[in-house]
Order: structure tokens, then C-alpha cells, then sequence
């Protein structure tokens, strides 16, 4: 079989376009906008940190441009529910029809007793938390919380013994989360209330063939890939990848491309499509699908990125809440954003481009800005003086 050479433009196109930046950005976006978006995406990952938005509203603005955020809720919470949470990539808004496909990961946490902390054999207590949710519906750990001591040995985190059930239940598919109330705390549920009926009816299929399928859409998602961004996107061990990938492409699913500047061999979904030229102008999330896996970022857009989030404030480089700046087919710049709500002002922390931006960056990224505060509801963009783009930036 003679392998299809891609230059380093042609991959990143192709990449861009599988994400869903081809797509004109309507005037207003509907839910089958939504649908059509997080086709491309696969997954959206949840984050509690809200210093701009939520993690899991940024992907969707990115592609669709300003839109009512009722639509995810209603999409997460609604009937006929289109999305649910789960450990899909990590926390993630996934397609629901993809739960069956994740019982092979269900079945791994019920034996592990846990994604992060075993949990000790306490079948009195899931037993009545399920039997207290079954009769009063959808609840959080705090209304079901037993009053047990809290421990600060995990990350941080004050976690009492129930909620450290619940969550045990949730990864093991034994609950399912309904919802979030306004303190952004999960709400679970008994999964037959959440899951679509003829979804949760669904056969069980073998872990081969939900290794296979989950490749299969982060092939279509990521458009090119190797296997270490195909394992990456639904966060699966590499010897759950490797197998999936010999099938799709023995199937003919899969092409084997080499990529200029990529040590790795290369896997082209088949349906994937080569644009002639990108036209994006997008703000990125440190959550986008696009830079999840950074070692990808860099051999596809020459970017270096990392989060600073958990970095101490005297040793970051580019600021706290960091978005990359695509425009065209290239990342061109990074902005550290702020969502002063109590003021109305989206505060630009920092603004800093890269060597390959163009001259309209600055004019570019300020429509962008301009563009995104509105939507937040924010009435003026204040840009403070860091950085070498901060000067040119006219908003």
C-alpha cells in the first residue's frame, strides 16, 4: 500500500475542517446548529473554572459564534435528551448514544471501585443513596450528604464519604448526572430517568467493538491523526488503540499518511476533507478539541502551549486564563482573558502574538474581542499593558 504524503498545511486544514471551522457561522444558531457542531467535536470536556465561561460553552461560541447557551441545557437536560455527562474524554458532555459504547469503562471503575480514590466496600450506603434518589429524584451530594467528616487528602478536594459514593456509582453507571443547579453541583439521577430508553435497551457491545467505534469518531473528529491523538480523545489506553486502528484500516476506514514534521506514522479518516483554505477567526478555549493534546498543537500549528492555571502568578509566562487566537489556518496569537462580571468589562490580562502573525492580527483579534464580550453580556474590553499585541490591539 503506497502512503499519501500531507504537507503540514494540508494537515492542519484537514484538521480544522473535521473540527467544524469550515461551517459559516449563522446569524443565529439553532439546535440543530448545536447538533451539527458537536458532531464534529465528539465531546465537549467540563470544567469548574468560570474566570471567562465554562469550559464546555467555549468549543461550541468557537464554531457557532454568539448563541444562547440554553441550547447545551436544554440539549443535557430535556427531552429528548441529546447529550450527557460522563467520563467520555475526561468530564464531558458526549452524544448519548454513545453510553453503551462506555459500559466497557463502567465495567473497569465497578472493579477498580473508583476513578481516582478505591472506594472502601460500602454496599449499605449505595444501596440507600440510590434508594433515596429513586424516591425524591434528582439530587446533589450536599442534599444527600450524610454529614460524614471531610478529608483533604485528594487533590485538594473536600470530598465526605458520600460524595465520593456518588461518584463511584456515576463512573460505574449506577447514576447517572441530570443536570447541574446553579452552583454548577451535579445532580444525579437513576440512569433509566436520564438515558433515553431505547438507547439505554441498547446491547452491550464487546470492549473490541467499543474500542473500535470510540477510534472511529475520534478519527473523524481529529480528520488526520496518529495513534497517540487518536488515544487522547477518549482518554483510552494504547493497547485498546492499536488493534481499533489495525481494523479501520483494514477496513479501508483509516488511510496510513506520513505528515511533514510528524515522527509518527500518520492514520487519514477517509471521509475527511482537504480545504483549499481555512478562513477561521476563532478564540479557543484551553479545553478545545483543537489544542487538547499538545504535542499535536505543536507539530500541527508550530505552537507551543501549556495551562498556567496551576502555575504560581510570578513564574507564568502568558497569564492565567489563556486562549489561543486562530485566524485562517494558523494560531497567530494568545490572550489572557478575564470576565470582570460585577464590573461589565472583559479585562485582556495580557495579549501576545506569535512570530507567523499577520499585520490585521491586532484588528482581527479586537473584532473577536469585541464580538465575545457581547455575547457574555460584558459592555466594554479593557486591555491592560502586557504584552507585545496588547498596544495594537483597537477595541
Amino acid at each position: 500500500m503506497t502512503t499519501q504524503s500531507l504537507s503540514q498545511s494540508q494537515a492542519r486544514r484537514i484538521a480544522l475542517a473535521a473540527q467544524g471551522f469550515l461551517d459559516p457561522r449563522p446569524a443565529v444558531p439553532t439546535m440543530r446548529t448545536f447538533q451539527r457542531t458537536l458532531g464534529r467535536t465528539g465531546v465537549l470536556q467540563v470544567d469548574s473554572v468560570n474566570v471567562l465561561q465554562r469550559a464546555h460553552f467555549m468549543p461550541l461560541y468557537s464554531r457557532m459564534g454568539p448563541y444562547d447557551v440554553d441550547l447545551l441545557r436544554r440539549a443535557a437536560e430535556k427531552r429528548p435528551r441529546r447529550v450527557v455527562e460522563y467520563w467520555a474524554h475526561v468530564q464531558a458532555f458526549m452524544p448519548v448514544e454513545l453510553w453503551p459504547f462506555m459500559r466497557f469503562r463502567m465495567d473497569a471503575f465497578r472493579v477498580r471501585r473508583g476513578k481516582w480514590t478505591v472506594i472502601d466496600n460500602s454496599p449499605e450506603l449505595e444501596a440507600s443513596l440510590i434508594a433515596e434518589i429513586r424516591d425524591r429524584g434528582p439530587a446533589t451530594s450536599r442534599d444527600l450528604d450524610d454529614g460524614l467528616p471531610r478529608t483533604k487528602e485528594q487533590w485538594g478536594w473536600n470530598w465526605s464519604n458520600t460524595r465520593h459514593v456518588l461518584d463511584y456509582l456515576y463512573s460505574a453507571g449506577e447514576l447517572a448526572i441530570a443536570g447541574r443547579n446553579g452552583q454548577f453541583e451535579v445532580l444525579y439521577d437513576l440512569p433509566e430517568r436520564v438515558i433515553p430508553p431505547e438507547v439505554l435497551a441498547r446491547p452491550t457491545p464487546t470492549p473490541d467493538d467499543a474500542h473500535v467505534e470510540l477510534v472511529r469518531r475520534a478519527a473523524r473528529s481529529h480528520g488526520v491523526a496518529t495513534a497517540r491523538c487518536l488515544q487522547d480523545y477518549y482518554r483510552m489506553h494504547i493497547d485498546q488503540v492499536r488493534p481499533a486502528i489495525a481494523t479501520l484500516v483494514e477496513s479501508g476506514e483509516l488511510l496510513p499518511v506520513s505528515i511533514e514534521g510528524w515522527k509518527r506514522p500518520g492514520y487519514l479518516h477517509r471521509d475527511a476533507r482537504l480545504p483549499r483554505r481555512v478562513g477561521a477567526r476563532a478564540l479557543l478555549s484551553p479545553f478545545d478539541p483543537v489544542v487538547w493534546e499538545r504535542e499535536r498543537t505543536e507539530r500541527l500549528f508550530d505552537f507551543h502551549y501549556r495551562i498556567e492555571i496551576y502555575t504560581p502568578a510570578h513564574k507564568r509566562v502568558h497569564g492565567y486564563y489563556v486562549l489561543p487566537f486562530l485566524l485562517g489556518e494558523r494560531i497567530v496569537a494568545r490572550v489572557d482573558l478575564k470576565a470582570d462580571r460585577r464590573t461589565g468589562r472583559l479585562l485582556v490580562k495580557a495579549a501576545h502574538a506569535e512570530p507567523s502573525a499577520p499585520p490585521d492580527t491586532a484588528a482581527e483579534l479586537g473584532a473577536e474581542l469585541r464580538q465575545l464580550a457581547g455575547w457574555l453580556g460584558l459592555d466594554e474590553v479593557v486591555v491592560e499593558p502586557r504584552g507585545d499585541l496588547a498596544a495594537r490591539l483597537a477595541v
